[in-house]
Formats: structure tokens, C-alpha cells, sequence
């Protein structure tokens, strides 16, 4: 029998240099709201998504005539064509389009992570097609929670434990780290009510505080979108749909609604 892959988790930015692999997957991370705004993006017809790390950069963009979307704790830059919510990027808004990208989290996550064997983006909106993107690949696992500001998040922690799961149910996989176990006890709580669970969590209570959590449920809803977006040359993409689409997609009909 071959020897079994590692899962490990990294719980924010801060940490992320004591767990970069050259040889591992990358998944980032960042459920409220980053990662699941590019998988919509993607599920509605953006061509290619450049993720730039300051405000600076993604102004220079707009500048040049770049589509922008940009946040900085929560709330859209004043310059900014859209926010940080999913429901921003509809088929009539981002299809076709290349759109420039810059979060107060998820996006300079991407961005550390380069160098890696493949940057992928997870979501619960994509994590069957993510669960067989990775088994495909036989590589090690890093799951790298995007948190809030270099710190813990339980909506990203919670992700990771769905996600090392669903990995250890293929066989190929084995826990190496503490942080993967506390996912998976942490997400064997969560499960059976994630919208309830999420009620604990800080970000929940940002958004609410802004009136930007409309977007819970979306979040948290899996299957939506057959794809995973990877970052590559600089720019994500999505070079291949879920194969398996009808096994894994009871919700696809939502696509694009």
C-alpha cells in the first residue's frame, strides 16, 4: 500500500510560514466572504480573477479601466466598481470579464501561498469538485484559513473540517497535525447546524453589524459550483469543470441564479 498523503491545517496568515510545502495543494480559505464570492464569479461567467494584495494596486487597476471589486473590512472601496458579497457578482455584472480582486483577508492569502505545487480556492459552494480535484492530484494538503486580520476564524476552521473529512473518506489521506484534528471535532459539532453554529462566530456578527449578512445561508450552502478556481501566471482561473457533475451537483440548477 502506498504511503498516505498529509492534511494539515494552518488557522491564519500569521502561521502560514511554519506550514508552506512546495509540494502541496494550497486550499485558501475564506468562507465569510472572499472564496465564496470567486467560486460565484466563476459559476457565472468571469474569465479570469487577478488578486492584488492593497487598496494601492486595485485602484491602479481602475485606473487602467480594470472591473474592481475591493473591501476593506467588509465595506466597499469608495473607488471600487463592487464589494465583497457574492450576490455582487452576477452573470450580467462579470461575465466574460476579467476582474481585479483585492480583500482585507482572502486575497493576500492567495498570495502567499505562491510557489506552492498548485493555489486552489475551497468553499462549501465548491467542495465536492475541490474533494476531486485533490484526490486526482495525489499531493500533501495545506488547507490555509485566510481568518480575519492574521487571526483565528471558526467559519474557515469549521470549512477545514468538512473538507479533511471528506479527504480522509477517500483513503488516500492521514491527519499529521493537532490543527486538523480540532478541525474535524470542531466541524463534527458545526454539521448537523451550520447556520446555527455560525451564530458564534465574530465575522457573523461584523457582517451583521453592517447589514451584510444576507449572504449566510449562500455561504454555507454546498454544491453549488463544479469547478475550482486555481491561481496561476498571477491570475485564477478555472481550467476544468467537475467531472462527476451529476453525481455530486443535486443544487447545479441553481447555477446562475
Amino acid at each position: 500500500m502506498s504511503k498516505k498523503l498529509p492534511i494539515e491545517v494552518c488557522f491564519s496568515p500569521a502561521m502560514y510560514h511554519r506550514f508552506h510545502n512546495d509540494e502541496a495543494i494550497v486550499v485558501i480559505v475564506d468562507i465569510l466572504r472572499a472564496t465564496s464570492a470567486i467560486c460565484t464569479a466563476f459559476m457565472n461567467g468571469a474569465s479570469q480573477i487577478i488578486p492584488v494584495q492593497t487598496v494601492e494596486e486595485a485602484r491602479e487597476y481602475k485606473q487602467k479601466g480594470y472591473l474592481v471589486a475591493a473591501e476593506r473590512d467588509g465595506i466597499k472601496c469608495d473607488f471600487a466598481d463592487l464589494g465583497n458579497s457574492p450576490f455582487n457578482f452576477t452573470k450580467e455584472v462579470v461575465h466574460n470579464k476579467t476582474l481585479v480582486y483585492s480583500t482585507t483577508n482572502g486575497t493576500q492569502a492567495i498570495l502567499m501561498a505562491e510557489n506552492s505545487y498548485k493555489i486552489v480556492v475551497g468553499a462549501f459552494l465548491n467542495i465536492s469538485a475541490l474533494t476531486e480535484f485533490i484526490v486526482s492530484h495525489r499531493r500533501p494538503v495545506v488547507i490555509f484559513c485566510a481568518g480575519w486580520k492574521d487571526r483565528f476564524s471558526l467559519e474557515d476552521t469549521i470549512f477545514a473540517g468538512a473538507l479533511a473529512e471528506r479527504l480522509l473518506q477517500e483513503g488516500q489521506f492521514t491527519t499529521v497535525c493537532d490543527s486538523t484534528i480540532a478541525s474535524l471535532d470542531l466541524w463534527s459539532i458545526a454539521k448537523h447546524d451550520v447556520l446555527a453554529y455560525i451564530e458564534k462566530a465574530a465575522q457573523r456578527h461584523r457582517l451583521k453589524k453592517n447589514g451584510l449578512d444576507d449572504v449566510l445561508e449562500y455561504c454555507f450552502t454546498s454544491d453549488l459550483a463544479p469547478l475550482v478556481p486555481e491561481f496561476s501566471n498571477n491570475v485564477l482561473v478555472v481550467e476544468k469543470y467537475c467531472e462527476n457533475i451529476n453525481n455530486f451537483y443535486p443544487n447545479v440548477n441553481k447555477l446562475g441564479n
